[in-house]
Order: C-alpha cells, then sequence, then structure tokens
C-alpha cells in the first residue's frame, strides 16, 4: 500500500498513476467536505478535473490509515509542510516519508528533507521533484522526474509507465533546484506580462539559472544537480509554460492585472526564505532579492526593472 498526503492537484495525480501501476494508494485530505464529495463522484473537480479515481484509490481524513504502507508521499504546500509533520509526523508509520513539494521553510529556512528528518529520523527521507505538471501525470503523458534520497527500490516503486524516476543522492541539490525555478518562474512571468519580450525571458532564465548554481555550490550541493531534471529542467518547463502558477502569478503582476489570492504561490515564500539565506551568507542574487523586495512591497516593479538593467556590466 502507498499512502498520499495531501489531495491536491499533485497529489492526486500520483495517486492516480500510482493506482493505474497496480498499487492500492490511500489518499489523505483534511478537509470532509472535500473529501465526501472524492468519494461520492471518484474525481477530484475542483483540483484535477476530468480526471477519475481509479477503484484501489481510498481517500481517507484519518492519517492512521496511511500506516504500513511501503512510503508515504507527502504532498502538501511547502508553508504547511513543517505544521503537519510537527502535529502528525511521529504518528506515521513507513520505512520512507517522500516529500512532493518545492519550496524553503520560511521558519527554519530548510527544505523538505530535512523538516523530515527532524521528525521522524528513524524514517527514510527523500525527495520527488523535477518537470512536471499534475494534469501531465494524471493523464499518462510522459514524465521525468527525480527521486533524491532514496534507494534503488523505492526508485522502481513509484515509477510507472508513463513516469520515469531518476535517482540522486544530492537532496540539498535537488530541493534548492525546485525551489529556486519557481522564484525565477515568476520574475520570468513578469517579464512577459511586462511586454518586454522573449530575448528579455531568455536572459532573465539563464542569470536566474546562474543564481540557483550560486546558491546551491555555497550549501554543499553538486552542479550536476542543478543542470539536471530538479533543476534546469524544472526551471525550463516552470518558465515558459502558462501552467505554472508562479509564471502565471509573474505574468499578472507583470501585466498590472489580479491574482486570485486562493491559488498557491510557492515562490513568494521560497523568494523571502532565500533572500534571507543570500543574505546571511553573503551571497549574490539580485533577481531574487527583487522578487522579495517586490512581494514585500519594498519597490515597485519600474524601479525593480530598473535596478536590475543599471547593474555593472562583469564578464559572464
Amino acid at each position: 500500500m502507498i499512502g498520499v498526503i495531501g489531495a491536491g492537484a499533485f497529489g492526486t495525480a500520483l495517486a492516480v498513476t500510482l493506482a493505474k501501476k497496480g498499487h492500492e494508494v490511500r489518499l489523505w485530505a483534511r478537509n470532509s467536505d472535500h473529501i465526501a464529495e472524492m468519494a461520492r463522484t471518484r474525481r477530484n473537480e475542483s483540483r484535477l478535473p476530468g480526471i477519475s479515481l481509479p477503484e484501489t484509490v481510498t481517500v481517507t481524513p484519518n492519517s492512521d490509515d496511511l500506516n504500513g504502507a511501503s512510503v508515504i508521499l507527502l504532498s502538501l504546500p511547502m508553508q504547511a509542510l513543517g505544521a503537519f509533520l510537527a502535529a502528525q509526523g511521529r504518528n506515521l508509520d513507513s520505512p520512507w516519508l517522500v516529500a512532493c513539494c518545492k519550496g524553503i521553510d520560511l521558519k527554519t529556512l530548510t527544505g523538505p528533507v530535512e523538516l523530515i528528518r527532524l521528525t521522524r529520523p528513524a524514517c527514510g527521507a527523500a525527495i520527488l521533484t523535477g518537470p512536471s505538471f499534475a494534469a501531465d501525470i494524471a493523464r499518462g503523458l510522459p514524465t521525468a522526474l527525480t527521486l533524491a534520497g532514496g534507494d534503488e527500490a523505492l526508485q522502481i516503486l513509484l515509477s510507472t509507465p508513463t513516469l520515469r524516476l531518476y535517482r540522486s543522492d544530492d537532496t540539498t541539490g535537488a530541493e534548492l533546484g525546485g525551489a529556486m525555478k519557481n522564484v525565477v518562474a515568476i520574475a520570468a512571468g513578469i517579464v512577459i506580462g511586462a511586454g518586454l519580450g522573449d530575448s528579455a525571458r531568455a536572459a532573465l532564465m539563464t542569470r536566474g539559472y546562474a543564481e540557483m548554481l550560486r546558491l546551491a555550490l555555497a550549501l554543499g550541493a553538486r552542479a550536476e544537480t542543478l543542470a539536471g531534471l530538479s533543476g534546469l529542467g524544472d526551471l525550463v518547463l516552470t518558465c515558459t509554460s502558462a501552467q505554472s502558477r508562479n509564471f502565471r502569478f509573474g505574468q499578472a503582476l507583470g501585466s498590472g492585472q489580479g491574482f486570485d489570492p486562493l491559488v498557491t504561490v510557492e515562490g513568494l515564500a521560497t523568494a523571502r526564505a532565500v533572500a534571507a539565506v543570500a543574505r546571511q551568507r553573503q551571497i549574490d542574487m539580485p533577481i531574487t532579492a527583487m522578487i522579495a523586495a517586490l512581494v514585500e512591497n519594498q519597490i515597485t516593479l519600474p524601479e525593480a526593472i530598473q535596478a536590475l538593467m543599471s547593474r555593472p556590466l562583469k564578464q559572464e
């Protein structure tokens, strides 16, 4: 049995694809009305429209129902993961807890794997990350992700005919790639929303990747991890597709339009957290700093663009 904590789009998509492979899956959701609706319709229309839940997916409000699972996938928003683990983490009984979220915790300035290790040191801790949209996974479209921290048996267990997992032991690099690409995606969305053009977006993505690499190496990650699926691959997808919530948020900000406050935009909190880490370690991260300043209303959009464009010329 495989457990999935979090019945958002991504958690539901993972439950669907793993059930189609033949696994029994138990999908945990917090909201009782949401659970009742999914149980009645066998769909999660509000999060993942048009996708039916296989018969082997059971929806439950009780995290104890997941105990004894071969693995529990934690598909919660990054800023909600720490509170959930503090409240219920010690009750989760499984050999593996796998984070399926992207970001840096604002309270601890750590990634999801470290949060798992602090709460359940006896469990294996890993992260599943990379270029993917929930709808693609649920519909069985070919997708490749990075599984960082897991072993070969876990890799085989979670891989499906349409979901190909590549294993890595660099959890720091995988975490930072998945977290930082959301910040760059907001900036890329701003560029397009403000009408600055595709050439400017390409430049922004390139310089954003340089910031990702700078931070990751300073924190002990490997450069090849950032050049892989969980870094460059995820960056390309998130900065170029309107399916990305972070890109859409940036695009709305750049064009002066409103954005649905109920939609989770992980890059907003990540920008603030990473900017704090960069200040502590004296790492130059101008794009991240500008996004953090915009989020905290410390600077206007024209001022941010002018500040980036007027930086001293230097060798690449």
